[in-house]
């Protein structure tokens, strides 16, 4: 059993930084393209940012182009989404997720295992 769970979420001021991490257990590391979504109460859930499970491809979403970053270490089993120039509309749950698979985007329907979520919120 694939278990998925994310932590760093906080509250923060306009322009600060969070890092998010994701861990994942129950299963080889490296088969795993990964993907960082986030819901607004009221709103589709929206994809932030994907890494193929090299972790030499990412994609992002153009909201969050040149200020997120995501990046991955298979050794330690691990993601993380850096979040510079944090702004009041990055506000949300943040969600992690995981597919069994050589391929990383941004469709939910990709992913097979998600995280329980944590809360970022950005105070202007």
């Amino acid at each position: 059993q694939v278990q998925v769970v994310e932590s760093g979420g906080g509250l923060v001021q306009a322009g600060d930084s969070l890092r998010l991490s994701c861990a994942v257990s129950g299963r080889t590391f490296r088969s795993f393209g990964m993907g960082w979504f986030r819901q607004v109460p009221g709103k589709e859930r929206e994809f932030v940012a994907a890494i193929s499970y090299s972790g030499r491809s990412t994609d992002y979403a153009d909201s969050v182009k040149g200020r997120f970053s995501i990046s991955r270490d298979g050794a330690k089993n691990t993601v993380w989404l850096q979040m510079n120039n944090l702004k009041p509309e990055d506000t949300a749950v943040y969600y992690c997720a995981a597919t069994p698979s050589d391929v990383y985007g941004d469709s939910e329907g990709m992913y097979d295992y998600w995280g329980q979520g944590t809360q970022v919120s950005v105070s202007s």
